[in-house]
């Protein structure tokens, strides 16, 4: 029996968590704090030290998509909150300031705390009003931040989330680049792209049935300029968190391999090799990855429609050499069209329009209805991509025909077309619009990078569409 007992002793003791063995804290230091998609530089200190954070949250109007305004609650006066970045063993101190002009009091709850809602009820603060709490950073890892003062959800939803990095004590494996991604949901009382500025929804947050989903606070935060950038050779850490507050990500890069990943934001590499990622509500993740080749990697959550409908998507533009060993390119372009095959087309069913009284109007609602339907494909400066998308910038074949433009966004169109000189051969699929936002996407196009400058009116689009779609291209005019 003695036996036994200390058999039952020893294997306890060795199912036990090690406790947190203190270390020495020497001076302090003010945390570095950067908006996304930057991300502090890397600690290079040996040893633990007291680092004061000042976090202020502001209550702001900003843009959620195009011709679409939202209050965002915030941290630091964008969405995501800023990136905070402390060393395992640090003592922090935590300020929270709530700007005067806020409306309502805000606290943070920090997923890298223990303690009683992971500071939350240490840092309830009215506005106008600072508080301070602190903690010690006893577990490393990538932790989501996030307002828990209620209604939760609600101040979640609208923006309120951010992320923490405790590092590992001996430090993370070097890199070339480090980028910060986060995807929220947000429920809006108008529908998507629905102009002018929108309140929030709490019918809608309850029944998860978020008006927009989004990278980096607004549908197209890392497209155009604003895209994320990156060289051939450099291997690039993404640190990837989903601040909710109801849907998760299914995070992919289209057109890359995550070589590793630290799942669930910890410590260990776990997986490697790996195409698509789950991240929930509250999560993050840590991913990696070497850039072999030139391209414009699309970053969606990979539930589709979120991407391509509700904003979570996002573009990684890497220059450098290519390798044509790695990819080659489209090495043949030929025509393959069974017997019977007809162009794809999607329903027929449309919103409701909203109507342009000037030309003005048209190209601005237009551009809405680009950045949500064609900037995937075509991009935010109308370049298209090389052997997939055909540009819309200077384009010869557009500006040609304005007819054919029209059908083309109507009624979809396959087979190939000489653009600029270029051959492609792809299939577009007829649009899920209605004739007015067929004007206003055409006349937005058209208007811009150094296209014709045509204007493009419901009725011309109601004439082409009341036709019948054209027979397959003839060779001379796909210059075949």
């Amino acid at each position: 029996m003695k036996l036994l007992k200390s058999l039952g002793i020893a294997l306890l003791l060795a199912s036990t968590p090690l406790t947190f063995a203190a270390e020495a804290v020497k001076g302090e230091e003010h945390a570095i704090l950067t908006d996304a998609p930057d991300v502090p530089p890397p600690i290079t200190r040996t040893y633990a030290t007291k680092v004061i954070v000042n976090l202020e949250v502001i209550e702001k109007k900003m843009r959620m998509a195009d011709g679409v305004e939202y209050v965002f609650w915030t941290y630091g006066g964008k969405v995501p909150g800023k990136f905070i970045r402390i060393r395992e063993g640090d003592e922090v101190e935590f300020h929270l300031n709530n700007h005067p002009s806020s409306k309502v009091p805000h606290n943070i709850d920090l997923h890298a705390v223990t303690g009683q809602g992971g500071g939350a009820g240490a840092s309830f603060t009215a506005p106008g009003h600072s508080s301070v709490f602190s903690f010690k950073a006893i577990n490393p890892g990538l932790y989501v931040y996030h307002c828990a003062t209620a209604p939760v959800a609600m101040h979640i939803a609208n923006g309120m989330y951010g992320m923490i990095l405790v590092e590992p004590k001996e430090g993370m494996p070097k890199v070339d680049r480090e980028l910060y991604v986060m995807q929220g949901d947000f429920y809006t009382k108008g529908k998507t792209s629905e102009p002018g500025l929108q309140p929030f929804d709490m019918e809608k947050a309850v029944d998860e049935r978020p008006t927009y989903i989004v990278f980096n606070g607004s549908v197209g935060a890392l497209t155009g300029d604003n895209s994320l950038k990156a060289k051939v050779g450099e291997t690039v850490r993404l640190y990837f968190g989903v601040g909710g507050p109801n849907v998760a990500s299914n995070f992919h890069i289209i057109g890359e391999i995550f070589d590793r990943i630290y799942p669930e934001g910890g410590t260990k590499i776990i997986n490697e090799n790996v195409q698509t990622t789950i991240v929930p509500p509250g999560g993050a993740t840590i991913v990696e990855f070497k850039l072999e080749v030139p391209a414009t990697y699309v970053l969606v959550d990979h539930a589709l429609t979120r991407a391509f409908n509700k904003g979570a998507l996002g573009l990684l533009k890497v220059d450098g050499p290519e390798d044509k060993i790695i990819y080659s390119g489209k090495q043949t372009d030929t025509v393959y069209q069974p017997e019977g095959s007809g162009i794809q087309k999607t329903a027929d069913s449309a919103p409701a329009p909203v109507i342009a009284k000037t030309t003005q109007d048209r190209i601005k609602f237009g551009q809405r209805i680009y950045t949500n339907n064609c900037l995937a494909c075509h991009q935010g400066n109308g370049s298209g991509i090389k052997g997939a998308f055909p540009p819309l910038a200077k384009s010869d074949y557009l500006n040609a025909d304005k007819k054919r433009a029209i059908a083309t966004v109507v009624h979809g169109r396959e087979g190939p077309i000489v653009v600029n000189g270029e051959k492609y051969n792809s299939v577009m699929p007829g649009q899920v619009l209605n004739d007015e936002d067929i004007a206003n996407v055409l006349t937005y196009v058209y208007s811009n990078w150094g296209n014709s400058k045509k204007v493009v009116t419901p009725a011309e689009v109601k004439t082409v569409r009341s036709a019948k779609p054209a027979a397959a291209k003839t060779k001379s005019e796909d210059g075949h």
